[in-house]
């Protein structure tokens, strides 16, 4: 773990909706908005069930060589819980504008040098903000889905999923995908992924096309990926690499979707998601590191 001087963390406010923002910040310049993932991740990159700390150990990488972080709390979770009534009544656009928000912040502590990392599902976040940033040095994408999202549930329920209810999850995404919402009849099995109260943010999601998005954006472009991630593919980042021919793509052998290194049994990459004391694997805070600050 990277011992950092006492006092060097602080903790930061943006506006929200209806209450503040929150997130924890790290000086240095230039400045790296890490955006996470889907769910109840919170700003270390820990949720229900997970505790890699990939976040705050990706904070503290990039602080050792002198950029600096913020990694923040959803609207509705966590620090942010004030800033909405129901963390599961958002869009993805509402995350996007919660990043605009963080960018002004952080322009006028005088982050001259902006840049978005977002992780998983905050990939996608970071490309639609960056609609609204003209200003952005560019992007980081780790371990970001390059296909629409029902392309990668599919793969992933698939591979978890028994026959039968492989068939109703395909009858779920195939309405999703049709802009036709949830049923109120969910078998009780699907509902952590396919809750009716979600159904506002999956239609916002679903109708996200990755590799357009990558193709829309021009500050300069990285995409990070670990070659043994169970959740998004070589092919996703090969996508979104294609999509933007100046984009940098970095495979990691090894390393899994909360980017630690990791053996080829399953068991040992599913551990990881609960150890916080595995540190990134190696590569990962070196290709951000060089790509938003690269030696003179």
């Amino acid at each position: 773990m990277t011992s950092l001087p006492a006092g060097a963390e602080t903790r930061l406010q943006a506006p929200g909706p209806q209450g503040p923002l929150e997130g924890s910040l790290l000086p240095g310049q230039p400045m790296v908005l890490i955006i996470p993932g889907s769910g109840a991740t919170d700003r270390d990159g820990n949720g229900p069930g997970y505790r890699p700390e990939t976040y705050r150990l990706l904070a503290e990488g990039l602080a050792a060589r002198g950029i600096g972080s913020l990694r923040i709390d959803k609207r509705g979770l966590h620090g942010s819980r004030a800033a909405v009534p129901d963390a599961e009544a958002v869009t993805m656009a509402d995350y996007a504008a919660d990043i605009a928000a963080w960018a002004g912040v952080l322009r006028a502590r005088g982050a001259d040098r902006l840049w978005l990392a977002g992780h998983s599902e905050g990939g996608l976040v970071a490309l639609l903000a960056a609609g609204r940033l003209p200003d952005l040095c560019g992007l980081v994408l780790l371990a970001t889905p390059g296909r629409r999202i029902g392309l990668v549930l599919r793969e992933q329920l698939d591979r978890a999923l028994p026959g039968p209810l492989r068939a109703e999850a395909e009858g779920l995404l195939a309405r999703l995908e049709a802009g036709q919402g949830l049923p109120e009849a969910i078998p009780p099995a699907l509902l952590p992924l396919f809750r009716p109260s979600l159904a506002g943010f999956l239609a916002s999601l679903f109708a996200l096309d990755p590799p357009a998005l990558a193709a829309a954006v021009r500050p300069p472009l990285l995409v990070l990926q670990g070659l043994l991630d169970l959740q998004v593919t070589q092919a996703d980042a090969a996508a979104l690499a294609a999509a933007r021919p100046d984009a940098r793509l970095v495979l990691l052998p090894g390393v899994n979707h909360v980017l630690k290194a990791v053996g080829e049994d399953p068991a040992d990459n599913l551990a990881a998601y609960a150890d916080p004391d595995r540190p990134l694997a190696p590569g990962v805070v070196e290709a951000i590191a060089d790509f938003v600050a690269p030696a003179p």
